[in-house]
Formats: structure tokens, C-alpha cells, sequence
């Protein structure tokens, strides 16, 4: 074996193989007998080196995951105090053996642990009423919250204010309503309108996606159709900060899809719109079909690609500007300015976009990567993708089981 290899090996054999080399160094007579002694004397020669220095981060986000994955997957709703307590007890104790030889599988109890205590705790926060049977015409009061421009029809949701129906009293919190094209009322304005509802979609076969569980956790209720004319009428109290948060980004999305109208048309709007703030309703279903057999579906979501593309121009221009300026380039650290610009343009990006979850993701993925560049550290990579993946199921614990979570085309750090 040549030197080097002989020093790697000592230096704890490859990170991430199955199990290193070091581990499986073992002769015959060391070796236990039998299948199942073997495995257990496999799983902890790996698991002695996944948990060297620097390999345990890249497992927390997995055993996270896993917690989420245990929730979705129960029969009954835990009880969300006694599972909140429980992970926290396991963090304590994981914290106390962090000197033991046990503190890799304490770390991963505890990390699977929260991860099911987030999930529970995340559901029971997002709890509201959800449409069991049709309701054929409520009388419905609320504001626009958001829109969407599609092919055939636009859609909105509506954040219910005041619901009245002579048959049934029932109160959601928000409503998923089809209109005709071109007649979707602004974000932000507070309207009246009949509609027709129906119950959140159900899965179409068994293990398919569902589309209910989507719209729970979106706070939406029910989906139909508005049925006559919406009327704009003077909003109550209560509008919120959030609301006119979604007005502003709605009104620069409609700007810039106004800008590009000049210039191009048909589906090259629709796509470049779809590049630049996220929607993608406009793209007709022909061109739609197109990219996704052809493999290039996943160009049109917002995610690593684009978020690195938009950081990267960022950071070399600026740094590039200012290195024009010789004083500022002896005295100052033209590098961690870049990299901030860079940062804030990426989070204006994520902001305008709609901050889908695979978009989360690759915000959170350059977030790091830039912030070690101002703090003068390394990024690594895979590190990078943990810290990414924790942050997102932390915020949003649901991500685990929406498609865009599985994408993991990240920026080169």
C-alpha cells in the first residue's frame, strides 16, 4: 500500500463508506460468529466512524427527519406536552454524556425525538377547521391573500373574516377559490362573494401524494369556485403587517411580469416570469409537458441554480466595482461586503419567489456559505446541505414529505 494511503487509514479511513477501513481491519478470529453478531459488530465498527470528529452533524438532520417521518406516519395524534417534554429531557441527557462514549446515540435519540416533538407541536399550532361536507352557497367576507395567474383560470385565497350559510354554521380560516381568467381580485383587498366549497382533495390511490395534508398545513380549509360577482367592499380592522407584506411582493411580481410582457410573449413570458418570481401557472400545458419528459422540469423551480446564479453575480460584481476604488481595496474587506450584498440580494430573491421549500433550502445552503466568508471560515459542502436541511424541517417540519424537499440540486459551495 503506497504511504499515503497508509496515513489516510490511520487517519480514520474514508468518511461516509460502509464501514472504514480501519473498522473492518479485523482478522478472522476477532471476528464474531454468526450472522446477527457480525452485523451488530459491522454497525458498530461504523458507527464508531460516522461519529469521529466532524461526522456526526451530517447524521443530526437524518435522525430529525426520521422523527418527523415517525409522526406522519402514527395512527393518533400524540399529545404534544408529554412529547415536547420527553425530547427535551433527551437533549438534556444527550448534553450530559457529551464526554460518554454513548453521546453519538444520545445525540441521535434526542435528534429524533424533537424532530417528532416539532411535528406534533407544529400541527397542533396550524389547527383549524377543515370542510367535511360541500357547502353550495356561504355568503363569504375576507382578504386577498394571494394569487395566482393560470392558463385557464386564476385562483386565490381568501383569509375568511365572516362566513354565513342559512344551513350550516361553520368557520374556516381560509378558502381556495377558481375564478374566471383575468377576474381575480388584488392581494390585499378585502371582498364579499358566494362561492361553491369543497372538502381538501384526498389522496387518488393509496400512497399517492395528498393534497389535503398540503393545504392543512397552508391554514386552507376548503377549495371551490366563486360563484357571480365579487364585490370590493371597505375592509375592517385587522388587515396585519402580513397582509400588506404579500401586497407589496405581489405588486413587484405583477411589475416585472408587466416588463417582460413588453418584450416577449406566449410561453417565453410565461417562462421567464417563472424564473424571476415563481410562478409558473402561466406556462401552457403542451411546453409544460415538454420540459418535464424531456428532464428539464426542474429548471423552472426556483432552487440551488438559480439562487446561486443570482449570489454569485452578485458577489463577483460587487467585489468587482469595488475594487476599482484602490483605497477601499487597501483598507477595507471588500470580500465580506461583496459577500453581504450577495446575501441580502439572495434573500430578496427567496422573498420575491415565494419562498417555496426547495428555494428555503438553497437560501439557507448559500446563507452559509456566505456568512463563513465574512467571518473567515471554510464551508463545507455537506455540512452545508445538514445545516440547510435542519433550519428547513425546524421551520416548516411538513417539507419532509413535500416533493421539493427531495431535490437536493444545491449551489457549489
Amino acid at each position: 500500500m503506497p504511504e499515503r494511503g497508509r496515513a489516510r487509514d490511520r487517519a480514520g479511513g474514508y468518511a461516509g463508506t460502509w464501514p472504514s477501513r480501519q473498522a473492518v481491519a479485523a482478522s478472522p478470529s476477532q471476528t464474531p460468529s454468526g450472522t446477527l453478531p457480525a452485523l451488530v459488530a459491522r454497525l458498530r465498527a461504523w458507527a464508531r466512524a460516522e461519529a469521529g470528529a466532524g461526522r456526526l452533524l451530517p447524521w443530526v438532520p437524518v435522525a430529525f427527519g426520521a422523527g418527523i417521518a415517525i409522526y406522519f406516519s402514527a395512527d393518533h395524534e400524540p399529545i404534544a406536552w408529554v412529547v415536547a417534554a420527553t425530547a427535551g429531557a433527551l437533549c438534556v441527557a444527550a448534553l450530559l454524556l457529551r464526554r460518554h462514549r454513548l453521546f453519538p446515540a444520545a445525540v441521535m435519540i434526542a435528534a429524533m425525538a424533537t424532530g417528532f416533538a416539532v411535528a406534533t407541536v407544529n400541527t397542533a399550532r396550524v389547527a383549524h377547521v377543515v370542510l367535511t361536507r360541500p357547502m353550495y352557497s356561504p355568503l363569504i367576507k375576507g382578504f386577498v391573500e394571494t394569487r395566482e395567474v393560470r392558463e385557464r383560470t386564476d385562483r386565490f385565497v381568501l383569509r375568511v373574516v365572516r362566513m354565513d350559510d342559512p344551513w350550516r354554521h361553520v368557520k374556516l380560516d381560509r378558502v381556495r377559490l377558481s375564478v374566471k381568467k383575468g377576474t381575480a381580485p388584488a392581494v390585499g383587498s378585502f371582498v364579499e362573494l358566494k362561492a361553491r366549497l369543497q372538502p381538501p382533495l384526498t389522496p387518488l390511490r393509496p400512497g399517492s401524494y395528498d393534497f389535503a395534508r398540503d393545504m392543512y398545513f397552508q391554514g386552507i380549509g376548503a377549495s371551490g369556485f366563486v360563484m357571480g360577482a365579487i364585490k370590493i367592499v371597505n375592509p375592517p380592522r385587522g388587515g396585519g403587517i402580513a397582509l400588506r407584506y404579500a401586497a407589496l411582493m405581489q405588486e413587484m411580481r405583477d411589475a416585472i411580469d408587466a416588463r417582460i410582457r413588453l418584450v416577449l410573449s406566449g410561453d417565453s413570458r410565461a417562462i421567464a416570469t417563472a424564473l424571476l418570481t415563481g410562478r409558473r401557472d402561466a406556462i401552457t400545458t403542451p411546453v409544460n409537458d415538454a420540459m418535464f419528459i424531456s428532464g428539464l422540469g426542474h429548471v423552472l423551480s426556483i432552487s440551488g441554480y438559480h439562487m446561486a446564479v443570482v449570489a454569485g453575480v452578485v458577489f463577483f460584481a460587487v467585489r468587482a466595482l469595488l475594487a476599482l476604488i484602490p483605497a477601499l481595496t487597501a483598507t477595507f474587506p471588500i470580500k465580506k461586503w461583496s459577500a453581504a450584498a450577495a446575501l441580502a440580494a439572495a434573500a430578496f430573491y427567496l422573498l420575491l419567489s415565494g419562498a417555496e421549500v426547495a428555494t428555503q433550502r438553497s437560501f439557507f445552503m448559500t446563507a452559509v456559505v456566505l456568512i463563513a466568508i465574512m467571518v473567515d471560515r471554510r464551508a463545507i459542502t455537506f455540512r452545508t446541505l445538514a445545516v440547510a436541511a435542519m433550519i428547513v424541517l425546524a421551520i416548516a417540519p411538513e417539507a419532509l414529505v413535500h416533493p421539493s424537499f427531495q431535490r437536493l440540486n444545491a449551489p457549489m459551495a
